[in-house]
C-alpha cells in the first residue's frame, strides 16, 4: 500500500486500523458492526455473546460457531467469550470490487437448542489506492479546423477505492488552447473531457504537451498524471452525426456470442476519406466491457461477444464514437444503455446449514432434525422457491421466520424397527418458466429405544424328559428374542422360584442366563412326579429394562427302572415263599393258586408274564404266562409224590427285562386232611378277608368316584374338541385290588383297540396317535368271555369289586374287564 501524507494523516490511518467503529442494531435477531479495511490480523469487530444476551458459559457446549460456505473465512469467533474477531487482513477492493457498500453477512449457529443468528460486518474503505490511468502518455490528434469548444473525451483514471476515497476531481496543466471539463457518468465515475477554447493554428504550433492530474477525496489526497501529447492536423472541419441523441436496448441474458444487439448510424457530410466513418467503443468506456461486446467498425452493430448474466450486473451504458478518415479524424459520441432481461438461469442451491444426523425413534412429532437455507440467484418470479419433500417418509419442511429458511421436522411417531434409516431428498424449485429445481439427499438414521419386550419362541413350552437323566446335563432350552438392537436386545434369563406356590420341583433346575440352556441338578422319577410347571422370565438390558414371562410344562417318561413286585405268596419274613396244600382226588384244571406281582412302570415295562423256572413234574401243573393262575394239567396219581416245588419267574416287557422270582411248594393230602386244613385256613383267613373286603370297598367306591368326574371332564372336551382323535388323559386308580394286568379299549374310527398293560398309577398317560401296544378287538363280549375264568374264593371278592369298576369304566371309555 501506498504511504504518503502528513503526520496528521498517518494518525488517521492507525485510528482506522485499530479503532473498531461499533454500530449495532438487534432486529429481528442480527447484528451490525462496522470494522476498517486493512486492519491487523486478531482485531474485534464485537462481542457477539453479549450483544445477543447469550450465557458465555454455554457457548462451548451449544457449539457456537460461525457457518461459511467459503474456503477461506474473513473472521471467527471465539467459543469462549463470543468475540467476533478478524481473520485475515481484508482488502475491500478485493471482496467487494467497485460497490459502493461492504457487507460481509455472517451467519452464527447455537445447538441445544438449535438457534441461527445473523452478523453483518460492514467493511469501510480507507484511502490506499492512487487513481492511475490507463496509459502514462497519450498522444491526441486534433485538426486545426477545430472550432474552439469542440470536447475531446479522455481516458478517465480508475481509482480502487470508493466514496469519497475515488477519483474526485481532474487538473490539467496551464494552456491557453485547452480547458479540462469533468462529466459525471455516476457508476462510472469522472469522465475528463478535453475542450478546445481557442482555434488553432497548425503553422504557429503544432503540437501541445498537457499534463492531466486524477486527484481523490482523501486527506491527504492521493493523485495520478498521464502525460497528453496533441498534434494539430489539418482540415477536416465535420464532425459525424448519429442518427439517434439515446440508444437504448433490453437484451436477454444468456444470449449467444454474436447476438446482434443494436445498430447505431451516424454520418459525416465530407467527402472521401474525411466522410468515411470507423465505429468503435471510446476511450471512456470500461475495460471490462471489451470482453463482453464488441462492435463492427464497419456497421457500427454491437454484438454480444461473451456470457451476459444479469446476476453480475442488470445495466451497462457504453459510450460509443464514429469517427472519420480525414487527416485529422473527427469523431462523435454517443451512449448505449443495454438493459440486461433476467431469464430462469440459475437453478435454488440448497445449504444444509446444521444437521443431526441420528434421532432417537421416541422423538415427538414437531423435533427439528436440520435446518434448511435455500438461495436463488435470479430475481422475481424466477427467484421464488418452494421446497419440498416426498410424501411417503414421517419428515416435513417447516417455513422459517427468515425469508428462504426451512427446518426439518418429524411429522409423526417414529420406530426403528420398521425402518432404521431414512434418505431424505429435499427438492428446491423456484416459480420461473421453465422452473428449475435441485435436490439434496441428507441421511437420518433412527437410533434404538427400549422399546420391545422380550419374545419367547413359544408359548408355553412344553419338554419331554426321561427319567433318570443324568445330573447337571442339559434338558432342554428356552429362547426369546427382542426387536431392539445392542444392549436393549441383549436378553438373560432366570427361574421364577416362588415356594409359595408349592413349585419346589424349580429349585431343582438351573438356566444358563444368557441362552436359556436349562440344566436339571437332581434325576426325575417317573414314579415320584410325573409332570411340574415352572416359568422362566427373559429381561433385557435397556434403561429401563423390560421382561416377559413363559410357562414351561415338562412331562417326566418312564423307563423300565422298577423290577416285579411279588404279593402273593409272601412269607412271614418278606420272601415269596408260599405253601399250598391241596387235596389228591382233585381233577385236571384244579386252581391250585395265584402268584400275584405289580411293577410300578407302566406300559410295556410294567407288562408282567409269568413262566415256569423250575418244577419237579412239568405234567402236573400249568401256569398261565398272563394271569399267574398255577393249574392242575391232569389228576394225580400213587406214584406222585406228596411234595413239589415250582419257582415261578416273574418278568416285564421292557427293553432290558426286569425280573423277579416266587416259590410255591404244593403238597398233596388225602381228601380229609385237605377238607381239615381247609377249614382251618378259612377260619384264618375269614378274618383277613373281612378285613380286606372293607378296605377294598372303600378304594373302589373313591376309585369309581374319581373315574365318574374325569369322565364327564373327558367327555365334555371331547364334544368340546370335535375330534375323532384320542386326546392324552390320565388316568387315575387308586386301588390295587392284586390284578397283574388290565386292558383299555377305545374306539378310533370303525376299529376298537385294546391297550394291555400293568395297572396303570396316577398320573399315566395314554400317548395319542401310538397304536404299538394294542391290538384290534373285533367284539368286546367275545374279549370278555375269553378271559373270563374260574377263581377261588380268594379272589372272587376282589373280582367283585373289579368287575363293577369295570362295568362302569366300561360305560364311560369302553376300558375291558381287568384280568385276575
Amino acid at each position: 500500500m501506498e504511504q504518503r501524507g502528513c503526520g496528521a494523516g498517518r494518525a488517521r490511518r492507525r485510528w482506522f486500523g485499530f479503532v473498531v467503529v461499533l454500530l449495532w442494531t438487534v432486529a429481528s435477531a442480527q447484528l451490525r458492526y462496522s470494522i476498517s479495511e486493512e486492519v491487523n490480523v486478531g482485531t474485534v469487530v464485537g462481542n457477539t455473546a453479549k450483544d445477543l444476551g447469550l450465557d458465555k458459559s454455554t457457548l462451548t457446549d451449544r457449539r457456537y460457531r460461525i457457518v461459511s460456505s467459503a474456503p477461506e473465512p474473513l473472521f471467527y469467533v471465539d467459543v469462549n467469550n463470543g468475540i467476533l474477531y478478524v481473520r485475515k487482513k481484508i482488502d475491500r477492493e478485493e471482496v467487494c470490487e467497485r460497490s459502493n457498500t461492504c457487507m460481509v453477512n455472517l451467519k452464527i449457529v447455537l445447538e441445544n437448542p438449535l438457534e441461527m443468528h445473523y452478523v453483518g460486518v460492514e467493511v469501510l474503505d480507507v484511502n490506499d489506492h492512487s487513481p492511475m490511468f490507463p496509459e502514462k502518455e497519450k498522444t491526441l490528434e486534433i485538426s486545426e479546423s477545430v472550432l474552439p469548444g469542440a470536447r475531446i473525451p479522455l481516458q478517465a483514471a480508475r481509482d480502487s477505492d470508493v466514496g469519497v476515497f475515488s477519483v474526485q476531481q481532474y487538473k490539467l496543466s496551464p494552456s491557453d488552447y485547452f480547458r479540462l471539463d469533468v462529466r459525471d457518468k455516476g457508476e462510472d465515475g469522472k469522465i475528463p473531457v478535453l475542450i478546445v477554447q481557442k482555434s488553432l493554428d497548425r503553422e504557429t504550433k503544432g503540437s501541445h504537451s498537457l499534463v492531466l492530474t486524477a486527484v481523490d477525496g482523501g486527506k491527504p489526497p492521493k493523485s495520478g498524471e498521464i502525460i497528453i501529447t496533441v498534434n494539430v492536423l489539418d482540415v477536416n472541419d465535420n464532425a459525424p452525426v448519429f442518427s439517434k441523441d439515446i440508444y437504448s436496448v433490453r437484451l436477454d441474458e444468456n444470449a449467444p456470442a454474436g447476438t446482434t444487439v443494436i445498430q447505431v448510424n451516424a454520418t459525416d457530410l465530407d467527402d472521401g476519406p474525411n466522410g468515411d466513418l470507423v465505429y468503435s467503443f471510446s476511450n471512456s468506456v470500461n475495460r471490462e466491457l471489451f470482453k463482453l461486446f464488441e462492435i463492427n467498425p464497419s456497421t457500427g452493430e454491437i454484438a454480444v461477444k461473451a456470457l451476459i448474466d444479469y446476476e453480475d450486473k442488470d445495466k451497462y451504458e457504453i459510450e460509443i464514437q464514429a469517427e472519420d478518415k480525414g487527416l485529422a479524424p473527427l469523431a462523435t459520441q454517443k451512449s448505449v444503455i443495454i438493459q440486461i432481461v433476467d431469464v430462469n438461469d440459475n437453478a435454488p442451491e440448497i445449504e444444509v446449514t446444521s444437521f443431526s444426523s441420528s434421532i432417537p425413534e421416541d422423538s415427538r412429532p414437531g423435533t427439528t432434525v436440520a435446518l434448511i437455507s435455500v438461495n436463488d440467484l435470479d430475481t422475481g418470479l424466477n427467484g421464488k422457491v418452494i421446497c419440498s419433500i416426498e410424501e411417503d417418509v414421517p419428515f416435513a419442511l417447516s417455513p422459517s421466520v427468515k425469508d428462504k429458511m426451512f427446518s426439518l421436522v418429524t411429522k409423526s411417531p417414529l420406530d426403528r424397527e420398521k425402518q432404521s434409516h431414512y434418505d431424505l431428498t429435499i427438492t428446491a424449485k423456484d416459480a420461473g418458466q421453465p422452473p428449475l429445481s435441485s435436490e439434496k439427499t441428507i441421511s437420518v438414521v433412527v437410533s434404538d429405544v427400549n422399546d420391545n419386550t422380550p419374545e419367547f419362541l413359544l408359548s408355553p413350552y412344553t419338554f419331554y424328559v426321561t427319567e433318570n437323566n443324568e445330573p447337571g446335563a442339559s434338558v432342554f432350552l428356552v429362547k426369546a428374542s427382542d426387536r431392539d438392537e445392542n444392549e436393549n436386545a441383549h436378553i438373560s434369563y432366570h427361574i421364577v422360584r416362588d415356594v409359595r406356590e408349592g413349585n419346589k420341583m424349580a429349585s431343582f433346575l438351573n438356566i444358563n442366563s444368557e441362552n436359556g440352556d436349562i440344566v436339571a441338578l437332581k434325576s426325575f422319577d417317573f414314579e415320584t412326579v410325573k409332570t411340574f410347571q415352572f416359568h422362566v422370565v427373559a429381561t433385557d438390558s435397556g434403561t429401563p429394562s423390560l421382561s416377559s414371562n413363559v410357562t414351561v410344562n415338562v412331562f417326566i417318561l418312564d423307563q423300565n427302572d422298577n423290577p416285579p413286585v411279588i404279593l402273593y405268596p409272601l412269607s412271614s419274613n418278606g420272601s415269596a415263599q408260599g405253601v399250598e396244600e391241596i387235596p389228591r382226588n382233585v381233577n385236571a384244571g384244579h386252581l391250585v393258586t395265584k402268584v400275584r406281582a405289580y411293577d410300578p412302570d407302566i406300559g410295556y415295562n410294567g407288562w408282567l408274564l409269568f413262566s415256569l423256572q423250575e418244577h419237579t413234574d412239568h405234567s402236573l401243573f400249568g401256569l398261565d404266562r398272563y394271569t399267574g393262575q398255577i393249574r392242575t394239567l391232569r389228576s394225580f396219581t400213587e406214584t406222585d409224590e406228596a411234595e413239589h416245588k415250582l419257582v415261578i419267574l416273574v418278568k416285564d416287557n421292557g427293553n432290558v427285562s426286569l425280573s423277579a422270582t416266587a416259590t410255591v411248594v404244593v403238597k398233596l393230602v388225602e381228601p380229609k386232611e385237605a377238607f381239615a386244613a381247609s377249614d382251618v385256613k378259612s377260619a384264618a383267613k375269614k378274618d383277613d378277608e373281612d378285613t380286606n373286603v372293607t378296605f377294598y370297598l372303600m378304594i373302589t367306591l373313591g376309585s369309581v368316584s374319581v373315574l365318574f368326574l374325569i369322565s364327564i371332564i373327558v367327555l365334555i372336551a371331547m364334544q368340546c374338541s370335535k375330534s375323532t382323535d384320542y386326546t392324552s388323559k390320565y388316568l387315575q386308580e387308586a386301588n390295587y385290588d392284586g390284578t397283574l394286568c388290565h386292558s383299555i379299549q377305545y374306539r378310533s374310527g370303525d376299529k376298537r383297540y385294546m391297550l394291555v398293560g400293568p395297572r396303570m398309577s396316577t398320573g399315566s398317560t395314554i400317548v395319542p396317535g401310538s397304536h404299538a401296544n394294542t391290538l384290534v378287538l373285533p367284539d368286546r363280549r367275545r374279549m370278555s368271555e375269553e378271559t373270563a375264568s374260574p377263581i377261588n374264593s380268594t379272589s372272587t371278592l376282589s373280582q367283585t369289586g373289579a368287575v363293577k369298576r369295570a362295568e362302569y369304566i366300561r360305560a364311560s371309555f369302553s376300558f375291558s374287564q381287568p384280568h385276575d
